[in-house]
């Protein structure tokens, strides 16, 4: 594929001298000329391996991630399958977190490349959840005080201060600003206003937001996040904190040797894909009785010993008084896709099938086309591959998830009578 044209800096793409090129997830990969310096960043990143070929040419192939990733030289995308376009991308990712999440909440727009389209998304969800104040709430604090403030920590007061009345080991509660939520929201702003050739609008826009959490302790680089809870307390920061969320485990930006900046956005779209159905399923088959359970563990072997046996883990599993009764599978890549093996797919949901001792599994492949069922032969096990067009509209897809859930729980209800 020929390198994308450099777009003007005030779009949010490449500045002029830089080289924009873009891959499908799938292809078999292009031929170009690197420096070391930029072969090296592009093998880092995890997005796409860089094979030098002599002559300062090297071939890049895609590894089965996507995203994009940028130097002051070059920057490389590489977008799904099918082009599903930033907004249904930043859809699945977002959704996969948490069922609260919904299209409208993103501010992507399909023109748009994928550092413009976090960026415009985080300042916008941003401005929503602090447009009536920062999100106050208790942390607990351990301290060292002359007075008694809270409880007395007596364990840690005693190995301390043997014999010492003061300063007192104490615990309290405090109504701050400090606590999780903000800490995570400063954190993502910090992050994306890191990115080389942000808009400026848009950079200015995350410089005041983030202006509003100065008060908050700002996390070390590398730190884990920390925990928070959805609560009505704090609705209104969910989708800002499940995007926050997705650019600080999937993000960096840098500045390397000479200050040159550098960043990168990698997501594997296979695990993607997986958690979206897995959390769109749990929630369409809650109105059915039972549970779905996610990546359900099951043996598949009896032995002596128990590293010996065989085990299965499928993506998802309904339960229905202690049962199994219906079992899933997602596959990103459909039979038709590069690398993608029908027959593997089948073979793995037989074994789901037996191990669980459940009539009928589920094959929910990313992609269009319509529903199969395949009878297995000599069993009485039934594999229905289920496609779920990820082209589609948001609503249009969770409707079809919908679909599979009310589909699926039918079947439950008719091997159940024929039972």
């Amino acid at each position: 594929m020929p390198p994308k044209p450099p777009q003007a800096p005030a779009h949010g793409g490449p500045v002029t001298g830089s080289r924009h090129l873009v891959l499908d997830e799938l292809s078999g990969g292009v031929v170009e000329r690197l420096d070391p310096a930029s072969a090296a960043f592009l093998n880092s990143s995890g997005l796409v391996k860089a094979s030098p070929m002599g002559m300062g040419l090297y071939r890049i192939e895609p590894v089965g991630k996507v995203g994009s990733v940028r130097t002051a030289t070059i920057q490389l995308d590489v977008r799904p399958k099918d082009r599903l376009g930033l907004s249904r991308l930043l859809f699945l990712l977002s959704y996969a977190g948490n069922q609260g999440f919904r299209a409208d909440s993103v501010a992507a727009v399909e023109d748009r490349e994928l550092w413009s389209a976090l960026a415009e998304s985080l300042a916008q969800l941003a401005e929503r959840a602090l447009g009536r104040g920062v999100l106050q709430g208790y942390r607990t604090v351990d301290e060292s005080l002359r007075t008694v403030k809270g409880r007395i920590r007596i364990s840690d007061q005693i190995s301390r201060r043997p014999g010492m009345l003061v300063p007192l080991e104490v615990s309290y509660d405090e109504f701050t600003e400090d606590i999780a939520e903000n800490r995570i929201l400063r954190a993502a702003l910090e992050r994306m206003g890191q990115v080389p050739r942000v808009r400026p609008e848009v950079l200015s826009r995350l410089r005041q937001l983030k202006g509003k959490l100065d008060a908050v302790t700002r996390l070390p680089a590398g730190a884990p996040l920390p925990p928070w809870t959805p609560s009505r307390m704090n609705v209104r920061y969910h989708s800002v904190l499940r995007l926050a969320g997705l650019i600080l485990r999937n993000a960096s930006a840098e500045a390397g040797e000479g200050k040159q900046q550098t960043a990168s956005f990698v997501v594997d779209m296979a695990q993607v894909f997986e958690d979206f159905v897995g959390a769109a399923l749990r929630e369409a088959m809650a109105a059915y009785p039972g549970e779905t359970r996610l990546q359900y563990n099951a043996l598949l072997s009896e032995a002596v010993r128990d590293a010996d046996r065989l085990s299965v883990r499928p993506d998802a599993v309904h339960v229905l008084d202690g049962r199994p009764v219906v079992v899933y599978n997602a596959k990103y890549k459909a039979a038709a896709d590069l690398g993608a093996s029908l027959t593997a797919d089948h073979y793995q949901m037989l074994a789901h099938c037996t191990a669980l001792g459940v009539p009928t599994a589920w094959l929910v492949y990313a992609g269009a086309g319509e529903m199969k069922l395949r009878r297995i032969l000599n069993t009485d096990i039934d594999i229905v591959e289920f496609p779920l067009d990820l082209s589609l509209p948001p609503s249009d897809i969770l409707a079809a998830v919908a679909e599979l859930a009310r589909q699926s729980w039918g079947e439950v209800l008719r091997t159940s009578a024929a039972g």
